[in-house]
């Protein structure tokens, strides 16, 4: 009874510990973005993870990946001043796998004051590597009514 009980406590706690992990991960992206290290946000995918941010065609591995925050376009929001943000995902886990369904925020700096220039909301697959959890594939999209868009929302049920 006890080493059920012992075993019990450990998974759930395995459960709390990977969830917290995953949410570190995703809180990380924002920062790295907003602060130009296009390597260092690239590194929190797989070696060949994906990024499908809608808009602008899939990235396929960390270099495509890195290239993207590399993008005039992306420098030029830097430059002004953003903030993405990543609200809190509903997470499933199974095993060394996980999914997490969420929306993100990118507000820009308008002078001002800030003005949000995009709401998404997001897919993300993750998995368990040496290096710790990781984005495999992440999919986003402007929440504008589309069909994809609320195909990703219907998701988090």
């Amino acid at each position: 009874m006890t080493d059920d009980r012992l075993n019990a406590l450990e998974a759930r706690l395995g459960a709390v510990e990977d969830e917290l992990a995953i949410l570190r991960l995703l809180a990380t992206y924002g920062p790295l973005v907003d602060s130009g290290c296009a390597e260092e946000a690239a590194e929190l995918w797989t070696e060949d993870g994906v990024y499908e941010p809608g808009g602008v065609g899939a990235m396929a591995g960390r270099p495509a990946i890195a290239s993207l925050y590399s993008m005039d376009r992306h420098r030029e929001l830097v430059g002004r001043g953003s903030m993405h943000h990543t609200a809190l995902p509903k997470i499933v886990l199974d095993g060394d796998r996980a999914e997490a369904v969420g929306y993100s925020f990118v507000a820009e700096n308008a002078g001002a004051g800030f003005s949000l220039w995009r709401a998404s909301i997001n897919r993300w697959l993750l998995r368990r590597t040496a290096e710790g959890w990781r984005i495999v594939e992440r999919r986003n999209r402007v929440l504008d009514g589309s069909d994809e868009a609320l195909a990703l929302l219907k998701s988090a049920r």
